[in-house]
This record gives C-alpha cells, sequence and structure tokens, in this order.
C-alpha cells in the first residue's frame, strides 16, 4: 500500500512540475516574441492563466500529503502528543471539506464552460479541457489530503512544523 502510495505522488508531483514547466515556457515564449520579436504569442494571456489555475491545484494536491504549508502551532506545540493529534486531525478535516467544495464549484465551471462553448480570445479554443485539469488537480488533492487525514487519525504519521522538516532536509543532505 505504501508503495502505491508513492508512486500516486510521484505521478501527482510530475503532473505539477510538467504544468509549472509549461507555464515558465510560455511566459518567457510570450515575453521575448512581444518585446524582442514584435510577435505575441496568441493566447498567451489565457492559456497561462489556465496553465497557472491548474499548476496551484495539483501543487495544492502535493501539499494535501507532504504538508508544508502555512501552519500556525503555538497551542499544538504546548499539548501532549493526544490532543496534538486531535487538533492536527481536526485541521485536515476542515481542508478536506474546503477541497470538496471547491472541487465540486469547479465542476460546475467546468460544466458551464463545456455547455456554454466558452472559447480563449485569439485561436477559440475551448477551454473546458483546462479547466478540467484543474478540476482533476483539485480531485487529487481530496484524495491526497484523505490519506493524510486517515494516517492522522491512526497514527502513523503527524504534521511536523517547517522548521523540522527544514532540519531534516539539511541533515539528509537535501539542502
Amino acid at each position: 500500500m505504501l508503495r502505491l502510495l508513492h508512486l500516486y505522488m510521484r505521478a501527482v508531483e510530475l503532473v505539477a512540475a510538467v504544468l509549472l514547466g509549461a507555464v515558465t515556457l510560455l511566459v518567457v515564449a510570450s515575453t521575448l516574441g512581444r518585446y524582442v520579436f514584435a510577435l505575441p504569442v496568441p493566447d498567451s494571456f489565457d492559456f497561462s492563466r489556465l496553465l497557472l489555475g491548474a499548476c496551484l491545484a495539483w501543487g495544492f494536491a502535493v501539499i494535501g500529503l507532504r504538508g508544508g504549508h502555512v501552519q500556525v502551532d503555538i497551542v499544538a506545540q504546548t499539548v501532549s502528543p493526544r490532543i496534538r493529534r486531535a487538533i492536527d486531525a481536526l485541521a485536515w478535516a476542515f481542508l478536506l471539506c474546503f477541497a470538496v467544495l471547491v472541487a465540486w464549484k469547479m465542476f460546475g465551471r467546468v460544466d458551464s464552460a463545456r455547455i456554454s462553448g466558452e472559447t480563449t480570445f485569439d485561436l477559440r479554443i475551448p477551454i473546458w479541457p483546462f479547466l478540467g485539469l484543474i478540476w482533476a488537480g483539485i480531485a487529487a488533492s481530496i484524495v491526497t489530503i484523505s490519506i493524510k487525514l486517515a494516517r492522522i487519525i491512526m497514527g502513523h504519521d503527524q504534521v511536523e512544523s517547517s522548521e523540522d522538516m527544514d532540519f531534516k532536509e539539511v541533515t539528509r543532505g537535501i539542502r
């Protein structure tokens, strides 16, 4: 099961990385085209904002399992490990509810764009597949957040502070 989880996380991280690379290349090409060659990339604004949204959604999925997002743990550091686990579980349950609501609203947006035939400005490319990519990232985050929440509840995982994660990375030679 743990191996399957690692494979899933690698796939999610790969999608997020590819999307980030695509946004970067598009912005560089658009900037060079506009200011160096006086030839802008058609629909670069539409594509960049849609790909950036997908990049954020898939990055949210990565954070869902790895953690590392902004956290305020002043109270959690002062209580017993059992109460801290309850606080962490409650926080991750709220995050899961938020992700489910965002996925629900995003799915409605995908359906709305598909039915209305909404397209990009210049090339008239339908945008619903891009919105679907954003929705898929949020749906992946529901899976990762659910796994993290279950691991916290069962006591197999805990939420680490960002300082602890930095320390572990330094000691392992990652940074």
